[in-house]
């Protein structure tokens, strides 16, 4: 474009003279030939000026551009990864929350284990002491064994000792005619060693007790087995009195048929039902007291 212009200055300079142009008009015409040159390089520059500008503008909107991409995906990295977070972050409160309520019930289920490994400590003790309880025979047991044995070894009579409760068991063969009330003779020479091994006893309870089988009596004398018991139960405690037991220590009950020790529906079952039984109760010491109180 340059060279262009220098043709057109040339020949503007060569058409004046040639043409006999004035002097004066020639350099005006020179003048602004060189004007319009340089406003034409000016504009030049610019326009490359301009292309370098919109050249980087390009180049720098492009990165731009990629910048923003890259920041957009790392703001969807940044969010998938706080959404993961938030959701791990739930998953261990929640976590936290069962392992809290594992460890309440496991605490609760101790505190449990404990209580029954005490209370089962505390049973075995009893057991123990019931055991030895058992195991171990009282003074009157072991009279009373010695005093009887010829009897016991008969199988006329029974002795037997639960939590310190001595029992002295007889047939009504060995005491009492069938359907009577009144003590045969061997029935007192048996009574007779029982008092005598019950004759040091100051503070137990001596009970007697009357019990039947379950066949009917029907005399003018017992109208049924209650009166037959409880008249044999009295006829053995008069008797023990007789041979010098406080009579404030003896107890008298009839039963009846209605606590049988064995099956009625044999004779022997029914023979075994047929007893008197005499226990030492319970200290009276351990009875109730009772005030009287004036009217």
């Amino acid at each position: 474009m340059k060279g262009n212009l220098v043709a057109v200055s040339l020949a503007a300079t060569i058409v004046g003279t040639a043409c006999g142009v004035p002097k004066q008009k020639y350099e005006a015409a020179v003048s602004e030939a060189d004007r319009n040159m340089k406003a034409a390089d000016a504009q030049r520059a610019r326009a490359e000026e301009c292309e370098d500008q919109g050249r980087q503008a390009a180049e720098r909107a492009e990165a731009s551009e990629r910048r923003a991409g890259e920041l957009s995906e790392r703001l969807t990295q940044l969010e998938q990864a706080a959404s993961a977070a938030s959701a791990d972050a739930a998953h261990q409160r929640e976590l936290v929350a069962q392992l809290a309520k594992t460890r309440e019930l496991l605490e609760a289920e101790k505190a449990n284990a404990s209580a029954e490994a005490e209370r089962q400590r505390q049973l075995a003790e009893q057991l123990q002491e019931e055991k030895t309880t058992l195991q171990a025979k009282s003074k009157e047991y072991e009279e009373l064994s010695a005093s009887l044995d010829q009897e016991i070894k008969a199988g006329q009579v029974k002795i037997s000792e639960l939590q310190g409760k001595v029992t002295v068991r007889m047939g009504e063969k060995v005491l009492f005619p069938s359907g009577s009330a009144t003590i045969s003779a061997n029935g007192k020479a048996t009574l007779a060693k029982v008092a005598d091994a019950f004759g040091s006893v100051k503070d137990r309870m001596i009970r007697v007790e009357g019990h039947t089988d379950n066949v009917p009596i029907h005399s003018e004398r017992f109208p049924s087995n209650w009166e037959l018991s409880a008249a044999r139960a009295i006829a053995v405690v008069r008797f023990l009195q007789e041979r010098g037991i406080d009579p404030r220590l003896l107890g008298a009950a009839g039963y009846g048929e209605y606590q049988p020790i064995a099956p009625n529906d044999t004779a022997d079952g029914r023979a075994d039902n047929r007893r008197i039984e005499i226990s030492l109760a319970a200290p009276l010491q351990a009875l109730p007291q009772t005030t009287s109180q004036s009217p």
